[in-house]
Order: C-alpha cells, then sequence, then structure tokens
C-alpha cells in the first residue's frame, strides 16, 4: 500500500473559491502530476490572498486528450469551454486531477508564516511534494 502523500498547488483565488464551494471539482493542469488518489492537495491562494487555505482529497487522476477531458470533466473544471480549450492550447494530452472533501483550514497559514517554517519557502509554480517531516506539513497539521 503506497503511502498518502501531500502536495501544494497554487491557484487563483477565484479557482480555490469554487473548489471550496463545490462548482469546481477538477484541477486541470497541462502536465502529468505523479500523484494518486487518496492524496491530499493544499491550495495556495496566490497574491493578493497570498495564504495556504484549505485542502482537499485527490479520487481521480486523469491523463487524456483535451477533447475527452472536456467531455469528462468540462461542467465541473471551473472554466468556460473558451478558456478550456485556451489553457490547453496546442497539447494533446492533458491532466485532471478529481477533488472531493475540499475544506477550508481555521486559521490561513500565511506566506509569511511559511517563510518562518520554511526559511527559502517559494509559492510553487507547478506543484510541491511536502515531505512526513517538513516544518510547512507539520505547521498545517496543527491548523
Amino acid at each position: 500500500m503506497t503511502e498518502v502523500e501531500n502536495i501544494l498547488i497554487s491557484l487563483e483565488t477565484r479557482h480555490a473559491q469554487n473548489i471550496y464551494g463545490g462548482t469546481k471539482k477538477v484541477e486541470l493542469r497541462r502536465r502529468q502530476l505523479h500523484i494518486n488518489a487518496g492524496d491530499v492537495v493544499w491550495i495556495y491562494e496566490k497574491v493578493p490572498v497570498g495564504s495556504i487555505t484549505g485542502n482537499a482529497l485527490i479520487t481521480g487522476v486523469h491523463v487524456a486528450s483535451p477533447e475527452s477531458l472536456w467531455g469528462w470533466f468540462g461542467e465541473v473544471s471551473g472554466l468556460t469551454k473558451t478558456e478550456f480549450f485556451k489553457y490547453f492550447g496546442g497539447l494533446e494530452i492533458a491532466c485532471a486531477i478529481e477533488l472531493a472533501e475540499a475544506r477550508r483550514i481555521r486559521t490561513p497559514l500565511t506566506l509569511a508564516a511559511l517563510r518562518m517554517a520554511h526559511g527559502n519557502f517559494q509559492p510553487p509554480q507547478f506543484f510541491l511534494r511536502l515531505q512526513a517531516k517538513q516544518a510547512i506539513l507539520e505547521a498545517l497539521r496543527a491548523v
């Protein structure tokens, strides 16, 4: 059995809000993330929020053509059809990460707090694996 991993992704506030609100049930990526159902994704909301605000459970990872992904997840992607295909423009294969049980944490972990926990912390452009004993993950588990 594979150990549950924790990853951190950066999102625009509108996408994070839609995930927490339940209208966005997939996170789309131009490249495949090597993650598994059962892993936890932590959500860093980009500036002006600049904080980790919550998490969600990964229930599936799908790698397919953008056309297939639109057919399966278009209605729960949080994007219009035009935005969706513009984002995946020029790609033959793309990735959709199914999310469930999204929840906000009581006290968001600010960028300043993240840098106190891990001095050279930079929000990830793609994603970041949080290691079991890493100060950031320990701080998140404490909130």
